[in-house]
């Protein structure tokens, strides 16, 4: 009995801390709208880099420009439709990217 407990919650842990990753491939597939303005290189001109990020920050910053916690209408608006499974790709895929070091 106890074995099947400890089965249980390793099985249990191990798929939640799968969920909690996003998939990469997803977010490439869906990093285009990101792009057209935040540079993948990391450079920021005025835009912030998204390259690079801790996923866990990538997404809270994702869901509070969605709750309108964040001041930029277009954020909100992109990120509006998203849910928490894109977001988490999104994050999974930028998290992935190095910024190029930029010269002095």
């Amino acid at each position: 009995m106890v074995r099947l407990f400890i089965l249980l919650a390793v099985i249990t842990i191990g798929s939640s801390e799968l969920q909690a990753k996003g998939d990469v491939e997803f977010g490439e597939y869906l990093s285009n709208m990101c792009v057209t303005c935040h540079q993948l290189s990391g450079t920021d001109n005025g835009i912030p880099s998204i390259v690079g990020w801790d996923e866990e920050a990538f997404v809270k910053t994702l869901k509070s420009y969605q709750a309108k916690e964040r001041d930029n209408p277009v954020m909100q608006m992109i990120t509006e439709p998203l849910t928490n499974e894109q977001m988490e790709a999104l994050a999974a895929y930028f998290a992935t990217i190095k910024p190029v070091e930029q010269p002095d």
